[in-house]
């Protein structure tokens, strides 16, 4: 799985099973956000919006369990 973790300056880094990668920001859609799992389709890069609403729904329910235990 790749993500966007997050833009600095013109680029953007990628956090991928092997490590991080940055690329230029500009091969990214203009759509493109922090958090959104990316596919490279033949050179071509795009939001899995899908996977990336999945990701962050598991990330939010992380959070408030992790709150919540912290508030007990």
């Amino acid at each position: 799985m790749i993500i966007l973790d997050r833009f600095e300056g013109d680029m953007a880094v990628l956090e991928t099973d092997e490590g991080m990668l940055e690329i230029e920001r500009s091969e990214l859609p203009d759509t493109a956000a922090e958090g959104d799992v990316l596919v490279n389709d033949d050179g071509k890069w795009r939001a899995d919006r899908e996977a990336s609403d999945e990701r962050r729904s598991r990330m939010r329910d992380k959070m408030r369990r992790l709150l919540k235990k912290n508030d007990d």
